[in-house]
């Protein structure tokens, strides 16, 4: 089987958990025999388009302005160019290479009309792995004005992008339930886990830590995007609740419309524990996380989704025990808790939050717990498992 798999950022140059999951998906198609070719944007290359190979899967990459820019209309305007652009610089390559399945990722939600208009030119079915769910997520965060212009524009777009899949995948029960409901159960939806390859963890080699004079340090790390959707000033609140903790140290690392803020934050509140880094390679993250002791992450409380931070799985994958806070009522919750492999608590529990992060500062308490956590990974988010699922469709 050919599957064309469409995702707006990819390794090696990424550290977005997207990129990371798209390429073990990939790789995992083609370790069981199929033809495997990305189509991802990029604003570097001097051509229209570029192709190569990494790790035995063709890369197609088209001309496209900056998708993960930091100032929000310009994002916009380029993610919107998206479907635009590829075919603008594919046509060609698309009409003398059909493939049998479409697999795309979202964010983004512009890649509905190139889908469309390939499904009727392959004869082929797609399949969209649904993560984020936006605009509604950006009605919630007060970013964008509920049934303004702006709102029915992304909307419109949203809804292209779910007319255009064949199967809809969202990560998580919940989600599915919620999504259905919104639109009475119009699209053939189905759960589909997030998922990651059980690896043999990288080896810290100790300069991350003597850069930056952190050998003696419990370091909590957090990376990937920094957002409003995250709620970063919550973990901020805690690493100043774990000042008086001189053996805990803070490390964040990615970017994001929020970057500013929390740094802003840290200068403001002379926080002496904390770090704040911009976004690596992907080799250079894992270096990073090597190194470090504690995973975090974080949802905002406002959110009504029921998201399942696929950063999650890369901290697991990596032998770090999970330290969050999600939405009330996420399922993951209760998921961590069956498992006993991870601290996770309702976003606004300050205190709760502070004493996990006590507790995670013991080494046997980690280890507990990310030995639990690789149950997960075996039992509920194999890379096999999610592959032969979207197959299927």
């Amino acid at each position: 089987m050919k599957i064309a798999i469409f995702v707006d950022d990819y390794l090696p140059n990424s550290t977005k958990v997207a990129a990371k999951m798209l390429s073990e998906l990939a790789n995992q198609y083609l370790a069981s025999g199929h033809v495997v070719t990305v189509f991802v944007p990029d604003s570097k290359i001097q051509s229209s388009r570029n192709e190569t190979i990494i790790n035995g899967v063709n890369v197609v990459s088209f001309k496209n302005g900056e998708v993960k820019h930091p100032n929000k209309i310009k994002r916009a305007i380029n993610e919107l160019f998206l479907s635009v652009n590829a075919w603008l610089k594919l046509r060609s390559y698309f009409k003398s290479n059909h493939h049998d399945l479409i697999v795309y990722y979202s964010p983004t939600i512009f890649f509905g009309p190139i889908v469309s208009y390939l499904k009727n030119l392959w004869n082929c079915d797609s399949y969209l792995i649904l993560r984020d769910i936006f605009p509604s997520w950006a009605v919630e965060q007060g970013h964008i004005k509920k049934n303004s212009l702006i709102h029915s524009f992304f909307t419109y777009f949203e809804i292209k992008n779910y007319q255009a899949a064949s199967v809809i995948g969202l990560q998580s029960n919940k989600n599915k339930e919620l999504f259905d409901f919104r639109f009475h159960n119009q699209f053939k939806t189905e759960c589909l886990y997030n998922w990651a390859e059980n690896v043999i963890p990288e080896i810290p080699n100790g300069f991350f830590r003597d850069q930056y004079n952190l050998k003696d340090k419990t370091i909590f790390f957090y990376g990937g995007n920094i957002g409003s959707a995250q709620d970063m000033l919550n973990l901020i609140r805690l690493a100043t609740n774990m000042q008086k903790n001189k053996n805990a140290f803070f490390v964040f690392l990615g970017d994001g419309d929020e970057v500013d803020v929390i740094k802003n934050e840290v200068f403001r509140l002379k926080l002496d524990n904390t770090l704040v880094l911009p976004s690596v390679t992907q080799r250079e993250y894992l270096n990073i996380l090597s190194e470090c002791d504690v995973g975090m992450f974080s949802l905002s409380k406002k959110h009504s989704n029921h998201n399942f931070p696929g950063k999650i799985l890369s901290y697991i994958q990596q032998r770090k025990p999970i330290l969050g806070s999600v939405n009330k009522g996420n399922d993951i919750i209760n998921l961590f808790e069956v498992y006993n492999a991870g601290y996770i608590l309702e976003n606004g529990n300050d205190e709760q939050l502070f004493e996990a992060a006590e507790l995670l500062l013991e080494s046997i308490n980690r280890e507990i717990l990310v030995n639990n956590a690789i149950k997960i990974i075996e039992n509920e988010f194999s890379v096999k498992s999610a592959a032969t699922k979207i197959k299927t469709t």
